[in-house]
Formats: C-alpha cells, structure tokens, sequence
C-alpha cells in the first residue's frame, strides 16, 4: 500500500494567554500539520513548528517544503526503512527544513502504523509507551503581578520544577525569583531561558551574580553557537548551560568539550522529527550530556505525542520535559484526546490515551484545519 499525497494545513488557534519571550511575543499557533492519505481513506497527521529564530522556517515555506516533496515521499516510501532511506537520500534538504520535514516524517508514521495496524513504537523499535512522565511549569517574561498569579496557580497545582523566561534584566527578574522563592514551598529547582540575550559573556555573568537567586541551569545565554562563551558562564557561575537554537544536528553535539556543563534541549520540531530525535537523544546519553526534551509554544498533542515516544526510551538522561499543555494553553485542541498534565504536572500516558493503538493513537478533527 502506498501514500497517495501528503496535504500542507495550519491550525492558527489563538491562545488563552499572550505568551512572551526575548526572541518573541505569541498569542495564537503558528504550525503547519501534514496529512498523509492513502487508499480506503486512511490517513495519517504530522505537526511541525517552523521559527524563524531557530532554524530560518516560516510557516509560508514549511508548506512549501512539504509540496515540493510530496510526490518523491508518496513514490518511494513504503515503510519505515524506505523512509530511513529517504532521510539519508535527503540530510540536506531536512538540515535547512527540519520543522516542515518533522510533519511529514510524523505523518508517515502515523499512516504507516494505521496501514500496519501497530502503535509508532512497534515501527521503530522502542517500547510502547507506560508509566507517567513529569512536565515543567514555564513562567513567560510578564509583569510581576502576572508572573505570581501564574507562579501561584503552578504551585497549587503542586509543581515544584520551573523554567523561567527572563528579560536580561537584572531588577525586574530579580523581584520575580525572590517572589518564587518566597513562596516557601519545598524543593523548588528553577532554570532560566535567556533566549540568547547577551552578547558576550561578560554581561550574562554579571548579571546572574546580581540575581541573588538560586538556579541550576541557564539556557541560550549568549549568540547560537557561542560555546566558548558559554563555557565560561558556566565556570563563573556554577550554572549548567542549557543548549537549544545551538544544537540542532548530532556533529554539533560531538563537538562539545567540558560535558557536565551541558545540557541538551531537544524538541522534536527542530531536530526534524521522531528517528533523528532518538539518534541525537541516544548520542546525548553516550556522551554524558543531560537532555531536557523541549517543546515549542503553541504545539498541538501531536507533537505532545512525539515527544512521548522519544521521552520513554531514555528516562535514565532526562533531566525535564517541557510542553503538554494542551487546552490550558490552546483555545481548543486538534485532537482527541488532548494530552496535557495534570496535578504536579504529571502525564500518565497510559490513562491519557491507548498506548497499543495504531499510529499514534490520536483522532484528528479535521474540520478544524485550514489552508
């Protein structure tokens, strides 16, 4: 059996709340999902993110990316091998487009496991899904008075890791982590997101000696690729360096020297898909280098899903998960169910969907896509 097309849509949901970051301010989704159709009406559903600060896509041209390869993809690819071949046949093309290639290598998959009858697990040679896997909270760069009602509602809900989106502003982050820390709750561990705002190291180590905060890691401090700087941030400061826009490909991550300072973060959209997230999540393990698997703002349970799939096989290197939040963040999802955490975010994969249903065990509600 064969894939007739692959089909381009987006999914613009608004979001419940304006989201802010230094590289970016977003308050609706900004995806492009892939339907792979096949004959007797099967069909299978991928999602990518395409950013322009991370990997050079637009939404525009993940479309376009998907269009282009949408014959060469029906014509030869079969099976999960036929498509371990395309990707080989095609690195370049996938290393310029990961996000709009991340669609449509989720799509087949899904489509493959519906054809096969088997869960995306079963394809690629993991264990199929069990157990519960824990989120971050993550805190945008608001004002003080939404920081802390948004600190609060995570700490009802009896989250205690937090991932904190800073403004390189040393006053204002300043009162938002001490507000954090008085909440008096127990064993908090809190991690920055810089979204590389600095431009030498000089500025970032300055700045986080005037935090006076107790954090454990900071991510994308300075200019992508900046390691040499980074490294220095992390011996002057004591703080893991999370890397993000600066690691998208396996030979960035032989490259690292002084690996305990490190950290990876993976997101299935920028490493371009499932099988190259897994190869990059196992090097990651090899060499010793933590791995947090990220997510995009504005992600569907698609990709939730994904990253589920390359989350369970390497709990031993994860140092946190990020994303899941459904319809606490999107006005509606695209899928049922809608994975999302619950009480200290946790997600019990077993009780939020069917870990033996084909593909990826996701019913798509079509009629909310658009072209």
């Amino acid at each position: 059996m064969r894939i007739k097309r692959l089909d381009a849509y987006r999914f613009p949901v608004p979001f419940k709340v304006v989201f802010r970051h230094a590289s970016a301010s977003r308050s609706e989704a900004a995806n492009v999902i892939v339907a792979a159709c096949g004959p007797r009406g099967i069909a299978g559903y991928g999602e990518g993110c395409p950013r322009q600060y991370v990997t050079g896509e637009t939404v525009e041209s993940a479309a376009a990316f998907v269009r282009k390869h949408s014959a060469s993809i029906a014509d030869d690819v079969r099976d999960i091998a036929e498509l371990r071949q395309w990707m080989q046949a095609h690195g370049d093309a996938i290393d310029a487009n990961p996000a709009a290639f991340c669609a449509i290598e989720i799509a087949v998959l899904d489509w493959l496991g519906k054809v096969q009858g088997c869960p995306i697990e079963d394809l690629l040679g993991i264990p199929r899904l069990g157990g519960a896997f824990r989120y971050s909270a993550v805190l945008g760069d608001s004002e003080l008075a939404g920081f802390e009602r948004q600190a609060a509602q995570y700490l009802e809900m009896g989250f205690r890791d937090f991932k904190v989106k800073v403004s390189g502003d040393a006053d204002r982050d300043r009162r938002k982590l001490a507000a954090l820390a008085r909440s008096g709750a127990p064993a908090l561990r809190v991690r920055l997101d810089a979204n590389n705002l600095w431009a030498e190291a000089g500025e970032a180590i300055r700045y986080l000696k005037a935090l006076d905060a107790s954090v454990f890691a900071i991510e994308e401090p300075l200019a992508a690729g900046d390691f040499a700087g980074c490294s220095a941030i992390a011996a002057e400061s004591g703080a893991r360096i999370i890397l993000d826009e600066s690691l998208a490909r396996i030979d960035q991550l032989q490259a690292l020297e002084g690996r305990t300072a490190w950290i990876a973060n993976l997101r299935v959209s920028k490493m371009g898909g499932i099988l190259r997230s897994l190869a990059f999540a196992k090097e990651a393990a090899r060499c010793g280098i933590g791995l947090i698997v990220g997510a995009q703002v504005g992600e569907t349970s698609i990709l939730t899903r994904a990253a589920l799939a390359v989350m369970n096989p390497h709990r031993e290197s994860l140092i946190a998960a990020e994303g899941a939040f459904g319809t606490l963040l999107l006005a509606r999802d695209l899928t049922h169910p809608s994975l999302q955490f619950g009480h200290a975010g946790k997600l019990n994969a077993e009780r939020a969907l069917n870990p033996s249903a084909p593909g990826l065990g996701l019913k798509i509600q079509e009629t909310l896509l658009s072209l």
